[in-house]
């Protein structure tokens, strides 16, 4: 079916008409169905070398520095994340730029025409895998840094077999415990599950279970397995969770110049830090304002910014919030850790058009919870442009904005336009 695209509204209609309407408990997990997709598309993936990043905690920023210092070593490399903040573009990200509106819309409007796609009805997040793969190859990348949505097992992006492929798996919390199970060592499992025969493997993880799952399974599978150790290197610049995720795209590309046979200096790897990751710990000045944006959506992501925030702001900041319900969230956990850097937070909500159904928790669940927490002041403003307005006018002149992705896809923007003015 020929499906004419022009624009974004009308390239996020056509790609909201694969968001289920409901949310079962397989939602991401037709993996039969992509392989059987990808062959019909050609299996544009294995013309690639791909770098496949699975974790609960970094995998978004481990990925954007892996593809940075791919760049800056001068090859040519695709970058597909999720979920994306501003723009669905960003899933298709070529040489550190998402594409172009014009082109993003001409090669879906191509994608969503060709005819073996019509035997399929994948989800929301398996067509943005299937065309980020099929555009690197179409565009005749060499390398695809590919993020895990959730898991590794069943994922949509575990469609690749070669050889060749890295695996890299970041810090393992508790989240998504209803598909992926209750405990870490469960949760590691299917994130090892990227992990193929005679893969070369990456991690950072300390917690020995954990840890043990990773080893099993790279043994089993014949792949060879780096505990990254050293993260004394890592530029001081970046906030200390970072670090930790620089570190290990810096052995991958250790690892890569050597495989491939091409210069990679330190010097490029920390110019690799100076990427802005969209809403991770990202800081902009907006007059004698500073506002920090990250989507700390669970207690280890929470818990794990705060310290760093503490690290480098002394004085306790205001602060807005927005969370999506789910068993594991503890949402406890996560505003007794906000409580030690914010004094002042409005609770806001979100509404949301990409990957799955989402629902915010009640505001008033969240202000009660905060409070509880120790967070001195608490207010509840539904409308998060509104929010954020507030937020602007009070006296602290360090702002935090955390939570869901999916209030970060609403308020960032809203930050850019007011910085770029």
């Amino acid at each position: 079916m020929n499906q004419k695209i022009s624009n974004m509204t009308e390239a996020n209609l056509a790609l909201m008409g694969f968001m289920p309407k409901a949310q079962p408990v397989s939602w991401t997990f037709a993996l039969d169905q992509m392989r059987a997709l990808m062959a019909e598309l050609g299996n544009p993936q294995d013309k690639l070398k791909i770098i496949h990043v699975a974790g609960t905690s970094g995998k978004t920023s481990t990925s954007y520095y892996v593809a940075g210092m791919l760049q800056r070593a001068g090859k040519q490399v695709g970058l597909t994340v999720s979920p994306h903040v501003d723009s669905v573009r960003e899933r298709v990200q070529i040489n550190g730029d998402a594409l172009s509106e014009a082109e993003f819309c001409s090669l879906l409007s191509e994608f969503l025409s060709l005819p073996q796609f019509a035997k399929f009805k994948p989800s929301y997040f398996g067509v943005m895998v299937a065309f980020a793969y099929w555009v690197f190859a179409k565009k005749e990348l060499e390398y695809a840094v590919i993020e895990v949505g959730m898991g590794g097992r069943l994922d949509a992006t575990n469609v690749v077999e070669n050889d060749d492929k890295i695996a890299v798996i970041t810090d393992i919390g508790l989240d998504h415990t209803e598909m992926l199970g209750g405990n870490l060592v469960s949760i590691a499992g299917e994130k090892a599950e990227i992990i193929k025969p005679h893969n070369q493997v990456f991690t950072a993880i300390v917690d020995e279970s954990v840890a043990e799952v990773i080893k099993i399974k790279s043994a089993a599978v014949g792949a060879r397995l780096t505990v990254v150790k050293d993260l004394t290197s890592a530029p001081a610049s970046l906030p200390l969770f970072q670090q930790r995720n620089w570190s290990v795209a810096k052995a991958v590309l250790d690892f890569i110049k050597v495989r491939d046979k091409f210069e990679f200096s330190m010097e490029q790897a920390k110019n690799a830090a100076e990427i802005v990751v969209p809403a991770r710990m990202e800081t902009v000045q907006y007059k004698s304002k500073t506002i920090i944006m990250d989507g700390a959506h669970n207690a280890q992501k929470i818990t794990a910014l705060c310290q760093s925030l503490s690290q480098r702001y002394p004085q306790k900041m205001a602060a807005m919030i927005s969370l999506a319900s789910g068993k594991d969230l503890s949402l406890r956990d996560s505003l007794k850790a906000l409580s030690g850097v914010v004094d002042y937070l409005i609770v806001t909500t979100f509404s949301v058009e990409q990957d799955v159904p989402k629902t915010a928790i009640d505001p008033k669940i969240i202000e009660k919870t905060a409070t509880e927490a120790g967070i001195k002041s608490v207010q509840v403003i539904s409308d998060p442009a509104e929010a954020f307005h507030s937020l602007l006018a009070l006296p602290q002149n360090d702002l935090l904005i955390t939570g869901s992705f999916y209030l970060l896809n609403h308020i960032r923007p809203l930050v850019k336009e007011m910085v770029n003015d």
